[in-house]
């Protein structure tokens, strides 16, 4: 009789402390932003290794020794002392040629000159004032056109150290056959000085290694791209009529 009791006020109490199981829709629900946050830590682990990785590269980059010698030179433009450190590799014979890449249109190579002192002797001799390119697509594009014309082989390139990667990794995807030799402009020191508590350093950085990952991307998918040069965005935006020639 007492075990009948039992049952009873155990089977009242457990109607009063029921919990619905979840339903089959809310287990997926589940699991799914189990697998979301994990795909997210995982995919931020990787960005956040990939920049470490980049920035590594980056501090660990050196101008290559004094005797090196090469056909030409090549610098993209974004700051006279890139030039200024182009031009001393030309007076000292690493290279017969100098190609100065994505000059703004509305600066002549006199005005480059006087900024940078040089000879006019030197300028009217060996260097060439590149205005065609917009970015660093475009300095790749002209760059290999230059290269092509006068048939080097092996060319240094001069421009920051944050920039070369991916100014590489455009210029092999145009022009695989020529030997690059990069000669970076060191503005910063990232193994000496604690860049990381460097804001503008921070930043230009970061920014440079999105660029050089989308760069990655597309050259490994193949993706086409725009030339990057003022001549062929001039062409698409107002492109010449064809003439039509009319029969007698």
């Amino acid at each position: 009789m007492s075990s009948d009791l039992a049952d009873q006020t155990e089977q009242a109490g457990g109607r009063g402390l029921r919990v619905r199981a979840p339903s089959e829709r809310s287990r997926k629900a589940l699991r799914l932003a189990k697998l979301s946050g994990l795909a997210v830590l995982l995919l931020g682990g990787a960005v956040i290794a990939g920049f470490l990785q980049f920035a590594e590269r980056v501090a660990e980059m050196k101008v290559p020794a004094a005797e090196t010698k090469g056909d030409a030179i090549v610098v993209l433009t974004g700051g006279y002392k890139r030039i200024e450190q182009a031009l001393d590799l030309l007076r000292r014979g690493a290279g017969e040629r100098l190609l100065i890449s994505g000059v703004n249109p509305a600066t002549t190579g006199g005005e480059i000159r006087r900024l940078t002192r040089s000879s006019k002797a030197l300028f009217s001799c060996c260097v060439d004032i590149g205005h065609d390119a917009i970015d660093t697509v475009g300095n790749a594009n002209e760059t290999a056109r230059w290269i092509r014309e006068r048939g080097y082989k092996r060319v240094f390139l001069v421009t920051n150290n944050y920039h070369m990667p991916r100014s590489l990794l455009e210029l092999r995807r145009v022009d695989p056959e020529t030997d690059y030799i990069p000669y970076p402009v060191i503005n910063t020191d990232l193994k000496s000085e604690n860049w990381l508590h460097e804001p503008d350093v921070l930043r230009r950085l970061v920014s440079e290694y999105a660029k050089y990952s989308l760069a990655s991307v597309r050259t490994i998918v193949g993706t086409a791209t725009e030339t990057g040069l003022r001549t062929d965005r001039a062409r698409a935006q107002d492109p010449k009529p064809e003439l039509i020639r009319i029969s007698q």
